[in-house]
């Protein structure tokens, strides 16, 4: 997930919807999904919080005639509607519904679905191909050949909300963010990339995990791509990453 800790800390969790793995053909396997863990710490004293986190961790063995290519694991969290609004009695209130499960507004303040998503590819064989889209709301999906990365490399990448590209405009800045445990993610500081036409691209600076992240937000109208949410929502907030390798 787009996000730097696990699935569960003081400050929220995040509830999986789907987790899946494609094979080079696009069949899939579903795989295990977490319970939703609690908030509140499994042990706690002056110096530590201990929380449960389990991050679904599997191992995929392949066979000796197993299919060549590029296998994807992609991950759904489940969706969250917020909404904040002045109910009728004039109060400030925020509740964690879509709008039309709501009784008591007076006027909406803001009202939106966030949803997350994450990729990460394993190769079997030594021919990279180019994945297939997985249908994510929002989804990142490499150009570049990512089974031998190294230092110094251009890595780009095409960035799909619900099929089409993005792009940067007067109206938003589209952009990708880029980081890694060895390239100043500690300090806070990270690569990014202007998304133009729904490319954008970045140049690899530390061997390691990397981590292309990406937030884009879409209005929800009455007859538009994302009219089965009018009513229950003004804005869509996703979230994706592309996790990968440098050597």
């Amino acid at each position: 997930m787009p996000l730097g800790d696990s699935l569960n800390s003081s400050n929220g969790n995040v509830v999986l919807e789907r987790f899946e793995m494609f094979a080079p053909d696009m069949k899939k396997t579903a795989l295990h999904v977490s319970e939703p863990a609690s908030r509140e710490p499994l042990a706690s004293d002056k110096n530590t919080d201990i929380f449960k986190a389990d991050l679904a961790l599997h191992k995929v063995q392949f066979k000796k005639d197993s299919k060549p290519g590029v296998y994807q694991f992609g991950l759904t969290s489940k969706p969250n509607f917020y909404t904040a609004y002045i109910d009728t009695k004039g109060r400030e209130r925020l509740k964690l519904k879509p709008k039309d499960e709501i009784d008591d507004i007076k006027t909406v303040r803001a009202a939106f679905k966030y949803e997350g998503f994450a990729k990460s590819f394993v190769l079997l064989g030594d021919t990279w191909q180019a994945p297939e889209p997985l249908g994510h709301g929002l989804e990142i999906i490499p150009t570049t050949d990512m089974s031998n990365l190294q230092v110094g490399d251009m890595v780009e990448v095409k960035v799909l909300f619900y099929d089409k590209p993005i792009s940067v405009s007067h109206d938003s800045v589209e952009q990708i963010t880029a980081y890694s445990p060895g390239f100043g993610q500690g300090e806070g500081f990270t690569l990014q990339s202007l998304i133009f036409d729904g490319m954008a691209q970045i140049r690899v600076q530390t061997p390691g995990q990397w981590q292309i992240g990406v937030y884009h937000k879409g209005t929800v109208t009455k007859d538009g791509p994302l009219k089965d949410l009018y009513g229950k929502a003004d804005n869509v907030l996703h979230g994706a990453s592309l996790t990968f390798h440098v050597k």
